[in-house]
C-alpha cells in the first residue's frame, strides 16, 4: 500500500484537551466537542483504502476509537508542532523507502469537522502530480499537508499557531521548487464559537 494518513490526536482526558473552548465552556464541555470531532475522525478513515497512523499526544490508547488491521499506533515526539510533523512524516518515508510503488503521505489533526474521506481521498489523489498538497484554514493554518517525498524544509521557520503558518508554508514550498495544488479552505475548532458556527452550519442543511 502506497497511501500513508498520519492522524495526530491528543488522548481525550478532562482538562488536557481544547483548552481554548474549556476557558469559556468549560473543562466538561471542551472534552465532549473534542470526542465528538474524534468520531468524526474516525468515521472518515474507515471509508479510506490507506495505511492509517495515529499519534498520540501522551500515551497510546489501544481502547480507544482508532482500531483495526490498518492501523499502526504511535506517539508524537516532543517539541512544537512542526518537529512533531516532521517527526512523524520521516518515520513513514523511513519506513516505506525501497517500495517500487511512489508512496503518498498525508498527515491530518482531528479538530476539523467540515473535512470529509471524500477530501481525504482527494488529497491522495492530488499527490499522483504535485510534491505537495495542502488543505488552509481559515484562521490562516492548515487541516492537512501530504508530500510525495519527506520535505523538512517545509516547516522550517514557521510560527505555529499563528495566522501566517498557511502562507508560511507556501513560500517554503515555493523556495524549494516544488509543486502544490491548495485543497478548500476549511473551519477548523479552536474556540467555543468555532463550534457554536459548526452546529449552526450542520443543522442549516
Amino acid at each position: 500500500m502506497n497511501r500513508h494518513l498520519i492522524i495526530f490526536v491528543k488522548n481525550p482526558e478532562l482538562g488536557k484537551v481544547k483548552t481554548r473552548i474549556a476557558a469559556t465552556a468549560g473543562d466538561a464541555q471542551a472534552l465532549t466537542i473534542y470526542q465528538h470531532l474524534l468520531g468524526i475522525s474516525q468515521s472518515n478513515i474507515h471509508k479510506l483504502d490507506c495505511k492509517v497512523h495515529i499519534y498520540y499526544s501522551s500515551f497510546i490508547d489501544d481502547q480507544d476509537l482508532f482500531n483495526g488491521a490498518n492501523m499502526n499506533k504511535n506517539i508524537q515526539v516532543a517539541g512544537d508542532l512542526g518537529e512533531k510533523m516532521k517527526s512523524a512524516f520521516r518515520d513513514i518515508f523511513d519506513q516505506i523507502s525501497g517500495t517500487v510503488a511512489r508512496a503518498k503521505v498525508v498527515i491530518m489533526g482531528s479538530d476539523c469537522p467540515d473535512l470529509t474521506s471524500k477530501m481525504i481521498g482527494q488529497a491522495f489523489d492530488n499527490l499522483e502530480k504535485h510534491n505537495v498538497v495542502i488543505g488552509p484554514t481559515f484562521d490562516g493554518g492548515y487541516y492537512c499537508i501530504g508530500m510525495d517525498d519527506f520535505y523538512p524544509e517545509l516547516f522550517t521557520d514557521v510560527i505555529w499557531s499563528t495566522a501566517d503558518v498557511y502562507s508560511k508554508t507556501i513560500q517554503n514550498t515555493e523556495k524549494q521548487k516544488l509543486t502544490y495544488i491548495k485543497l478548500p479552505t476549511l473551519h477548523d475548532i479552536d474556540h467555543e464559537e468555532d463550534w457554536i458556527a459548526y452546529q449552526r452550519r450542520i443543522n442549516s442543511i
